[in-house]
C-alpha cells in the first residue's frame, strides 16, 4: 500500500473506480474492497480507506437531491421535480424531501454544492441586505 499523499490518492481512487458497475458506484463491490484493504494491513492501509470513503460521499452527494419546503409538497410536484432533476443531473437521482417552516413559502433544491433557493426567507434576505440592513437578515435566518 502507498505512503505518499498522492500515492495514497492514486490508491483509493483506483480502489473507487473498481467500485463501478454499468456506469454507478456498486455498493456491495465496495464493502469488498472495503473488507480486501483492511484484511490486507498493508502500509497506509487506514489513510487509503479515509480517502476513499471521501469520494464515496462526493458520489453520493452527486446524486442525491435535497428538498425543503415550507410546506408538505404534493405527489405530483414531487414526480415533476424528479424528473426535472434527473434531467439535469443524470438519471441516477435520488430526491429526499423534507419541510422547513422557516423558508415561510417556495422551495429550496440542493445537489451537491449547487442550491437553487426560490424560499421567501431567501428573498427577504436579499432585500434586507440591499437596504444594508445587516441585524434584520440575522432575525430572518
Amino acid at each position: 500500500m502507498p505512503a505518499t499523499t498522492l500515492q495514497i490518492r492514486r490508491g483509493a481512487k483506483l480502489l473507487f473506480r473498481w467500485c463501478f458497475a454499468d456506469g454507478r458506484l456498486d455498493e456491495d463491490r465496495a464493502r469488498e474492497a472495503v473488507r480486501h484493504v483492511l484484511q490486507s494491513k498493508r502500509r497506509g492501509y487506514l489513510a487509503v480507506l479515509g480517502e476513499f470513503k471521501r469520494l464515496v460521499k462526493l458520489d453520493t452527494a452527486k446524486h442525491t437531491a435535497s428538498v425543503q419546503s415550507a410546506v408538505p409538497l404534493q405527489a405530483d410536484l414531487q414526480s415533476r421535480l424528479r424528473t426535472n432533476l434527473e434531467a439535469v443531473y443524470g438519471e441516477r437521482m435520488t430526491a429526499e424531501f423534507a419541510e422547513d417552516p422557516d423558508l415561510i413559502g417556495g422551495i429550496r433544491v440542493r445537489v451537491a454544492n449547487d442550491v437553487y433557493d426560490g424560499s421567501v426567507k431567501a428573498r427577504l434576505a436579499a432585500l434586507a441586505r440591499s437596504f444594508g440592513i445587516v441585524n434584520e437578515v440575522a432575525a430572518v435566518r
